[in-house]
């Protein structure tokens, strides 16, 4: 069973379960990917905590990434760009793997072979370096918003975290315009949010590449090469009519 760390935000979990199943090749339900979610929305803002204005999240992520191997999940995802500012401590602390969003995303540049690539993020995962950290390849350039743009996809954010896509996808696509024009051949949506906003405006979806569809994908890849063969064994010695 796959185990997501949900709840930030819970709408973009709800999607990230969908993106799931979508990207599950399945004739039937029994075929596809048994997934557990811990939707929490109470774990405390990401962004606050790296930029210093409010608690870290970490004690809180730990209770759920516990509550899911507890449960039986196998591997963790977590639908969350900025929530992976705290990717090695999860990772250190679970006894099974805790996939990283940046390594799905990798995976996919590596193989459009792509130069120049904008990307669409909070203040927190662009002051943390998800990805700039993670993805240090010397043939690719990261393009980011100025300040100004920043101000801009963070407005977007938030209109979708409190329901208004369209404000969102406004906001949002002004921002992505503005990476294309200085040179990105590709744009990263790394912020679950994101997606949800460009999913909905007028902005070519082929320019972009949806992090949270990629790690969608590394789930399924990850549940067809571990699952078990046989059923998993549980307490219950009768089928409960």
């Amino acid at each position: 069973m796959i185990g997501v760390l949900g709840g930030m935000g819970p709408l973009a979990t709800v999607d990230f379960m969908k993106k799931i199943v979508e990207a599950t090749p399945a004739a039937g339900d029994q075929a596809h990917v048994p997934v557990l979610a811990h939707n929490d929305p109470r774990i405390p803002d990401r962004t606050d905590a790296i930029l210093g204005n409010g608690p870290s999240p970490l004690p809180a992520l730990c209770r759920g990434l516990q509550t899911l191997v507890n449960a039986g999940a196998r591997c963790i995802a977590i639908p969350c760009n900025t929530a992976h500012r705290w990717h090695a401590e999860l990772a250190a602390e679970s006894p099974v793997p805790v996939l990283h969003i940046a390594d799905a995303v990798s995976d996919t540049l590596r193989a459009r072979a792509v130069r120049r690539v904008g990307l669409l993020a909070t203040d927190g995962t662009l002051a943390a370096g998800v990805y700039q950290h993670r993805i240090d390849t010397p043939d690719m350039t990261w393009i980011v918003p100025t300040a100004a743009e920043q101000a801009r996809v963070m407005a977007g954010i938030r209109a979708v975290k409190a329901g208004d896509i369209a404000r969102g996808a406004e906001e949002l696509e002004f921002a992505a315009r503005a990476l294309q024009a200085r040179g990105a051949e590709i744009i990263v949506l790394a912020c679950t949010e994101i997606p949800l906003a460009i999913e909905a405006g007028g902005f070519e979806r082929d320019a972009c590449l949806d992090a949270t569809q990629a790690l969608a994908a590394e789930c399924v890849a990850w549940w067809h090469m571990h699952q078990p063969v046989a059923p998993v064994a549980t307490e219950f010695s009768a089928v409960v009519g």
